[in-house]
């Protein structure tokens, strides 16, 4: 069985950028309790996310969704959570 893309990545450099990026925020924190983080961290990642998978499938919903893991209902939903989708 053939190995997917994932699999055959040894080094994990995304998750080394989300330990730094939330150490960080953590340390700026000081006595502030924090609230909402997954969501926080969501409404920063996920928009990027889809942009780039967007312009990677030439804009093509159905690629980038079969790219994401995603239904295509369920990628337009989220195109239009975040103005990335043009309406039409």
């Amino acid at each position: 069985m053939a190995k997917s893309v994932s699999q055959k990545i040894k080094k994990k450099p995304l998750s080394e950028q989300v330990k730094k990026a939330m150490k960080k925020y953590f340390a700026t924190l000081g006595d502030t309790n924090p609230k909402n983080v997954y969501e926080l961290v969501m409404a920063e990642v996920e928009p990027e996310l889809l942009k780039a998978v967007m312009r990677y499938t030439n804009n093509n919903q159905s690629k980038a969704a079969n790219v994401l893991g995603l239904n295509r209902a369920t990628l337009r939903k989220k195109l239009h959570k975040y103005n990335i989708l043009e309406k039409s």
